[in-house]
């Protein structure tokens, strides 16, 4: 396999500051891309910039709100007046809210809607006006979960409704804009190597145990075994692949 897949083009990743959105700068960075990270908070997505620029890659950071139209729309414009294009965009900003929906309270469900939902309607919005736009089209993958379409668990209601809403606009946005040379695709992990899978109270021993019980790999999955998930759709590899939700959970939605 190629390790310059992204050679020339730009990437741009939400959610940029840490976790998975973090491990994908990397990832884009290291195969050539010009990386673009995107968070609400400026000091974790300098870190992510430091982090790329000592591997050699090249990043920079804009701060935005993906819930804030104007901020969604600067992004993608301060993207193109940087780099020259966007060929490359992975909306991975999300939040978790947890509770059984009798209980959850509506700041907390809106809180889910404005960041998880509408979030990616915003940014997939402003990459297509854009993508369009270019002679070679662009790749977009959503970042959703294995919660919503795939799998329900008692306590996650709210937030695996607004994750099976993102699965739904990726394949209603995929087949809107593929004619427009736009290939839009999702990737749903389960719980990966991150703090939003522990619970309350929880170690990472602690979770890596209860893993054992709970997933038929027997494990959380790297942030790095998401990454070349996606990494792999917004490839050329993945040409013929439009509106995909591929789960990356090691077959906990089986």
């Amino acid at each position: 396999m190629s390790r310059n897949r992204f050679s020339g083009r730009t990437a741009l990743v939400t959610g940029g500051g840490s976790g998975i959105g973090r491990t994908l700068a990397l990832a884009f960075a290291a195969e050539g891309a010009r990386v673009v990270v995107a968070g609400r908070s400026r000091a974790p997505l300098d870190e992510t910039v430091a982090l790329v620029g000592r591997a050699g890659g090249t990043a920079v950071a804009q701060v935005a709100d993906v819930s804030r139209p104007a901020d969604v729309d600067g992004l993608v414009r301060a993207t193109v007046e940087r780099f020259g294009s966007l060929d490359v965009a992975v909306n991975n900003a999300g939040v978790f809210r947890g509770g059984p929906v009798a209980d959850l309270g509506e700041e907390d469900w809106r809180t889910l809607l404005d960041t998880n939902v509408t979030g990616v309607f915003l940014a997939l919005r402003a990459e297509v006006r854009q993508m369009r736009t270019q002679p070679g089209g662009g790749a977009i993958v959503n970042v959703s979960s294995n919660l919503g379409a795939h799998k329900q668990v008692p306590g996650a209601t709210a937030y695996a409704a607004s994750k099976a809403a993102v699965t739904a606009l990726t394949r209603g946005a995929a087949l809107d804009h593929i004619g427009d040379g736009v290939r839009i695709n999702a990737v749903s992990p389960g719980a990966s190597d991150t703090p939003m899978s522990l619970r309350p109270g929880e170690s990472e021993a602690e979770r890596a145990v209860r893993m054992k019980e709970e997933s038929p790999l027997g494990r959380v999955a790297s942030t790095e075994e998401v990454a070349r998930a996606v990494l792999y759709l917004a490839s050329d590899d993945a040409a013929s692949v439009v509106g995909a939700d591929l789960v990356v959970d090691g077959g906990s939605a089986l």
